[in-house]
């Protein structure tokens, strides 16, 4: 049996449009890129500070988040300089002065590690913040804290975790 013109003509027109849809990977890979590059970007809103186990910070209904900055941590046991054991609790107790001396210099050299002679800030702008245990007595926060103005940090921040404020 013979075909019309018209079947004849839409078999060639399947034929030529029929194939499946190919994905264009160039254009895949661009908006993959894209996504890659906006997520690395954004994901910077993550935690500033370090976590620790042996630091029980206390609570608050504080709203700004933390910046980056040098981060003092005070344990039951040790005060800690960006990580580093600095001086241990017992032998800045037993000492006299306010100052606590191993913890202005190393304070001292993060600060000339940090800073370059270009970009110093004035006091009033250089940041600290200081974890302490919510345990640790007011004396050896107050040392700490003052060692660190005395160091050159005119903003001293103390690391609270945040809680609701209809919490009592």
């Amino acid at each position: 049996m013979k075909r019309s013109s018209r079947a004849e003509r839409m078999e060639r027109h399947h034929k030529r449009h029929g194939r499946g849809g190919a994905l264009n990977l160039v254009s895949l890979m661009d908006i993959f890129t894209i996504l890659v590059f906006f997520l690395l970007v954004n994901s910077s809103d993550g935690e500033v500070l370090p976590s620790t186990r042996n630091v029980s910070l206390p609570e608050s209904v504080a709203e700004e988040k933390p910046r980056e900055t040098v981060v003092v941590m005070v344990t039951d046991t040790d005060i800690l300089v960006q990580g580093q054991k600095i001086a241990s609790v017992t032998d800045v107790m037993r000492a006299e002065e306010l100052q606590v001396i191993p913890l202005k210099a190393a304070l001292a050299e993060q600060e000339a590690r940090i800073l370059r002679a270009e970009t110093v800030a004035p006091l009033e702008q250089r940041e600290i913040t200081i974890m302490g245990n919510k345990d640790i007595p007011y004396a050896l926060l107050k040392k700490v804290m003052a060692t660190c103005t005395e160091a050159g940090f005119g903003r001293v921040s103390l690391a609270v975790l945040q809680r609701s404020p209809d919490k009592g």
